[in-house]
C-alpha cells in the first residue's frame, strides 16, 4: 500500500507534507498544480498524513470513490530530479482552508467527504 494525494491537494500545494518524509517521495507537478506522491518510493510510514492542512493524503485503501482517479494521477512516470520536493515552501496563492475544501465537495459531491481515518495518523 502506498498514500495517495488527492483533489484537495489542487491548486493548493501546501508543501508541510514534505517536512517529514524520511524517503523524500514527493514531486510538484503542473497540471493540475499540486503534489504528488511516488508510490514506488513511499515506504508507508503516514508521516504526511497529519501534516496535510488539507487532509489531502490517504492511504491508497481508503481513498475516497469520488477520488478514485486521482490514485493514478500520482503516477511514478510523473517524477523526476527535477520535479522533487524535498523542503517547505509556501502555498499557492490560489490556496484554499480545509474549511473551503469541504465546502467545495458538498457543491461538487453533496456532502463533505471524511478525512484520512485517524487510524493511519
Amino acid at each position: 500500500m502506498t498514500y495517495i494525494v488527492t483533489e484537495r491537494c489542487v491548486d493548493n500545494r501546501y508543501t508541510d507534507c514534505v517536512a517529514d518524509c524520511p524517503v523524500d517521495c514527493f514531486y510538484e507537478i503542473e497540471d493540475p498544480h499540486m503534489l504528488i506522491i511516488n508510490p514506488d518510493e513511499c515506504i508507508d510510514c503516514d508521516a504526511c498524513v497529519s501534516l496535510c492542512p488539507v487532509n489531502a493524503i490517504y492511504p491508497e485503501s481508503e481513498v475516497p470513490e469520488e477520488y478514485d482517479e486521482w490514485i493514478d494521477m500520482n503516477d511514478p512516470e510523473l517524477c523526476t530530479d527535477d520535479n522533487r520536493i524535498t523542503d517547505t515552501d509556501a502555498p499557492l496563492d490560489t490556496a484554499i482552508t480545509i474549511e473551503e475544501v469541504k465546502e467545495r465537495e458538498e457543491e461538487d459531491f453533496g456532502e463533505a467527504l471524511e478525512d484520512p481515518s485517524s487510524a493511519a495518523h
